[in-house]
């Protein structure tokens, strides 16, 4: 068996306050979250989440809506800075996605699988590279929080209650310790914070 090359694996998600990703409607029920994702404080954020990762893991749907938008956003000589450096990072990044319906994978620089996520990430562990980022899908993060496979979590919560929806703490989760290594609070109410597993 190959050994871990000592690679970590981080993530990032936003939650509401009652600590659900998005709200009763359905994955594009994001009202509750969207008005905290271009203030400055989660821009700064975003260029945090990136900063080390060589590797973006995405489920099938985050691919596509993230593979669909930040490209142009690279592009695009008008956006923020930090916005198009994160685009131009997702672009050129080796990317993961978890896909059961997709033949094959219609970006560069992706390989498609479809398996547990938490022996997909113990393969990455074994290659060479950076930080490996889950970008925001919790189709992936939940598993990999079930085998306490995360080392870091970046995550903003966003000061609204969303009174339904699904959570990323579900019950059942095995115990775990967290070191914040990072926090910022926005005028909108809105905080970004880093938390750091502790082994």
């Amino acid at each position: 068996m190959t050994e871990p090359t000592g690679r970590r694996v981080t993530a990032n998600l936003s939650l509401t306050l009652d600590g659900r990703y998005h709200g009763p409607a359905g994955p594009a029920d994001l009202g509750a979250i969207l008005p905290y994702a271009t203030t400055e404080t989660a821009r700064r954020h975003l260029g945090r989440i990136w900063e080390g990762a060589t590797t973006a893991v995405l489920g099938r749907r985050n691919a596509e809506g993230f593979l669909g938008f930040w490209p142009t956003v690279a592009a695009d000589e008008k956006a923020d800075p930090r916005d198009r450096a994160y685009a131009q990072w997702l672009v050129d990044a080796e990317k993961v996605v978890f896909s059961t319906t997709l033949p094959s994978a219609p970006w560069d620089h992706t390989r498609l699988v479809n398996a547990p996520a938490p022996q997909i990430i113990a393969e990455l562990k074994t290659e060479r590279g950076g930080d490996i980022l889950v970008n925001s899908s919790a189709s992936v993060i939940k598993p990999l929080l079930a085998a306490d496979l995360l080392d870091r979590l970046y995550l903003m919560i966003c000061p609204e209650i969303a009174g339904a929806g699904p959570h990323l703490f579900e019950d059942g989760l095995p115990p775990s310790k967290w070191h914040l290594t990072h926090h910022e609070a926005g005028a909108k109410g809105e905080t970004a914070m880093v938390y750091d597993r502790a082994r």
